[in-house]
């Protein structure tokens, strides 16, 4: 026991990278909660944008550097950093955690920070002195699969580690609207409003199988922005309170959580 009292986690939606520019309400939203929390020893990340194929892999560089994996945004964008450390420390300690519970992990050492990352921490930690390290979305994988790589996971909490999901409840840039002329469409009012009830009811099991939700096909037709969700959940006891709720593009879902 270290004395510590537990880091909560945290589900943030990153929506636009263009919200690297111009945060808005959400990047208010998201400064606050960084300038409220306790000290941090160094940030987990599980993005939506590392999917590799295998067992987990954790970012073990100590200088990890950011990548722009994006295109057909402005030049500016292009020029943002966030040079924050890494930690081998960390990453080894997620690696051992995740093996003892079962689940196989390797180091990378070669991986930066994708924008799932370092565009919610431009706010967040906007110093970019707090060390950080990401976990992969491993394939194929399974919500039960990420709920537990969260509870094996919690003890870090204890550590000083703040464990951060980033992805998007509703995401789907097939059915965005570009003009920002409408507001939700229905099925996506739908799925993020059943994605609450059951948080709120702490339901893992329906969480689990959320293809069932109504609007589940349109408001996620590929898993990755809402998987991280679940290792920010598996890795804490209660339901979460929402930090921010508001819709980018129509029906891109910026709602985000704080898990006691």
């Amino acid at each position: 026991m270290t004395g510590r009292a537990a880091l909560p986690s945290l589900f943030l939606a990153h929506g636009s990278p263009m919200l690297a520019l111009d945060g808005g309400a959400w990047g208010e939203a998201i400064s606050a909660l960084g300038r409220s929390l306790p000290p941090v020893r160094a940030i987990l990340v599980c993005s939506a944008h590392w999917e590799a194929p295998g067992p987990f892999r954790v970012s073990s560089a100590e200088r990890p550097g950011v990548m722009h994996d994006f295109g057909g945004f402005p030049e500016s964008l292009y020029a943002l950093d966030y040079p924050a450390p890494g930690s081998p420390e960390l990453a080894a300690e997620v690696v051992t955690l995740l093996t003892d519970a079962g689940w196989e992990a390797v180091l990378d050492p070669r991986r930066p920070l994708d924008h799932g990352a370092w565009v919610p921490l431009r706010y967040l930690a906007p110093e970019a002195r707090i060390p950080v390290v990401q976990l992969s979305l491993p394939v194929p994988r399974s919500p039960e699969q990420l709920l537990a790589a969260g509870r094996a996971l919690a003890p870090l909490r204890e550590r000083g580690v703040l464990i951060l999901g980033s992805g998007g409840i509703v995401h789907n840039l097939r059915r965005l609207d570009w003009a920002e002329g409408s507001g939700p469409q229905p099925w996506a009012a739908a799925f993020e409003g059943w994605i609450r009830e059951r948080l709120a009811q702490r339901d893992e099991a329906a969480l689990a199988d959320w293809r069932q939700a109504p609007g589940a096909a349109e408001s996620v037709p590929t898993s990755e922005h809402l998987d991280p969700l679940f290792v920010a959940l598996g890795a804490t006891g209660g339901p979460p309170s929402p930090l921010f709720e508001r819709w980018q593009l129509g029906s891109l879902s910026l709602t985000s959580y704080r898990f006691p």
